[in-house]
């Protein structure tokens, strides 16, 4: 039998045309991780199953996506890779479509895992507020907000939320999943330039989203910085059990995961334990979810 490599992927892609990154039981749908796993599978010749660090939404981009499969190492000797990972970048990129990018292969340290052993993801939210929209090479990954915002207004907003809290009035119920994360940082910029006036982005850190998390705190501090809520409604919701329809939902087309961060790889293996003893802990008391 031969031996198992870990092998870690760092890609990215626009997650414009795609039904969210996860393979769904509808053939039908376009997913991220069903267009890679058809294409490693062709290319080794065995079955590919990726385990990803963050599973972003429908329509949501990734830049610094890190993911990870299990082969056989006589697979990577297969259709010109002979035996050197790296080589799949080239492979890959002829059978995968425009919008996913493969930007490294390796094989992966002991105890690595993309999903459990990461220690935070980073997102960017990228919006516009000028009425003549986005610029075109821009528009896919760049929200459009028609009425103007109070920088400072959102700024405050969002520092109010950093810690680690219940989250559950910002994201989408699911059965028996947690919504106590850690939020780390949370900042606005404004990040316009002479021909892209009006265009400000949200850059946010944790250690692990639940779902619909991250565009629900863009909302909630939007709504804040047009107006439409007092500044301190998305603070005072912390805590809350139940989704709150006081908290709009950013558009997905604005929202990238740009970095996971990882540990040392010394301590990759029990960062991996660690998680999946908080996890199975939550599965214990009904509310477990993996992490985004």
């Amino acid at each position: 039998m031969s031996t198992m490599l870990r092998l870690r992927l760092d890609l990215a892609y626009d997650g414009t045309d795609f039904h969210g990154w996860a393979a769904q039981k509808d053939p039908g749908l376009r997913t991220v991780q069903g267009e890679i796993e058809r294409a490693l599978t062709l290319i080794l010749r065995t079955e590919a199953a990726l385990t990803v660090a963050g599973r972003t939404d429908a329509g949501v981009h990734a830049s610094g996506q890190v993911a990870h499969v299990d082969v056989p190492e006589s697979a990577l000797w297969q259709r010109s890779v002979d035996g050197d990972p790296s080589r799949l970048v080239r492979r890959l990129g002829r059978f995968l479509p425009e919008d996913i990018a493969i930007r490294d292969i390796t094989v992966a340290p002991d105890g690595f895992d993309a999903r459990f052993s990461a220690l935070r993801r980073h997102y960017v939210y990228r919006l516009t507020t000028h009425p003549s929209g986005a610029l075109p090479v821009r528009a896919r990954d760049t929200a459009v907000w028609r009425r103007p915002v109070d920088l400072d207004a959102m700024a405050r907003t969002a520092a109010a939320l950093l810690g680690l809290h219940d989250f559950a009035a910002f994201c989408k119920a699911k059965p028996n999943a947690t919504t106590i994360r850690d939020l780390e940082s949370f900042t606005w910029r404004d990040a316009s330039t002479a021909t892209e006036p009006e265009v400000y982005e949200a850059h946010v850190v944790a250690d692990a989203f639940c779902w619909s998390m991250v565009r629900s705190l863009v909302g909630a501090c939007l709504a804040v910085g047009e107006g439409r809520r007092d500044d301190s409604l998305p603070a005072r919701l912390l805590g809350e059990t139940t989704r709150s329809s006081d908290i709009p939902v950013a558009p997905a087309k604005g929202l990238t995961l740009t970095r996971v961060d990882y540990p040392s790889a010394a301590e990759l293996a029990d960062r991996a334990t660690a998680t999946r003893a908080r996890r199975e802990a939550n599965v214990a008391d009904g509310s477990a979810e993996a992490p985004r």
